[in-house]
């Protein structure tokens, strides 16, 4: 996209990737979920500033940087970020995959604000990019029973066990993650990924369905942590093997639907007849 010409944010809306404002906050809620320790907390104040000048056109910004940061420096007291931490977001987010940036010029050629598109999350494949530190290293995930309860004899007082699990975490699902991963904050982060995932088939699922998928994703995952080492972050593979599951799922509901509703059609006509 060289010799982009800079204008009003309305002109660069056919460069969005996303439908809507909820599908940009869901994709950059799953880009957080991954990399959020890969930023500085001055630097995830400024993508998040970042992502809500990108409202309007969702995932899509032209906004000059002074702007920004003086948007922050107002909410924050003056106890905002410097531009040098942004910008260092900035090259941070490129590297992740989670951005993509594009000089703009204005008609007399020199250079204007650059325009900042963010990318939708990848469901198919964890990101091949630097990936946060896991809780567990892979190939010490499959710890006998009694290795386990030795870790959580000996685990630091602030990380805090599968008992202290919100209750919005179903029973059946907990009771199975903290055999591999017995910290509460993992736990919870794996069941946030589910509803994640879930979100954009709620219209044929209940929770019931969710809980299942779930427990049948993690299972895999496990299954592939064992047999294949080189999975460099689980959160990512999770989120795709539930979003395979999930959209088959959807799918084959609204062929049952379609097919009910094509019988009763048929079963009227004949006794019409």
């Amino acid at each position: 996209m060289a010799g982009l010409k800079s204008g009003n944010i309305e002109g660069f809306e056919q460069f969005s990737q996303f439908s809507s404002l909820q599908e940009l906050n869901t994709h950059i809620e799953m880009w957080l979920a991954v990399h959020k320790h890969d930023f500085s907390k001055g630097a995830l104040v400024g993508l998040k500033r970042l992502v809500r000048f990108s409202a309007k056109i969702p995932g899509v910004c032209n906004a000059k940087i002074g702007t920004i940061l003086k948007a922050i420096h107002q909410e924050y007291k003056d106890n905002g970020i410097s531009r040098s931490t942004f910008k260092r977001m900035i090259q941070k987010a490129k590297e992740l995959g989670i951005l993509s940036v594009y000089e703009t010029e204005r008609k007399n050629g020199s250079q204007s604000s650059n325009l900042y598109l963010f990318n939708r999350f990848p469901s198919n494949e964890p990101p091949k990019e630097e990936i946060m530190n896991h809780p567990k290293e892979t190939n010490n995930l499959l710890k006998t029973e009694k290795d386990q309860k030795k870790k959580e004899r000996i685990q630091e007082p602030s990380e805090l066990d599968y008992t202290y699990v919100s209750d919005r975490v179903p029973q059946p699902f907990v009771q199975l993650v903290k055999c591999f991963f017995p910290e509460a904050k993992t736990i919870e982060e794996y069941w946030r990924m589910a509803n994640i995932a879930a979100s954009s088939y709620q219209s044929e699922l209940d929770p019931a369905h969710i809980l299942d998928i779930a427990i049948q994703s993690f299972k895999q995952l496990i299954r592939k942590l064992k047999f294949k080492n080189n999975i460099r972050n689980p959160f990512a593979y999770f989120y795709g093997i539930l979003d395979h599951k999930f959209c088959v799922h959807f799918h084959d509901a609204l062929h049952e639907k379609y097919d009910s509703n094509d019988e009763e059609i048929i079963f009227g006509s004949w006794v019409n007849i």
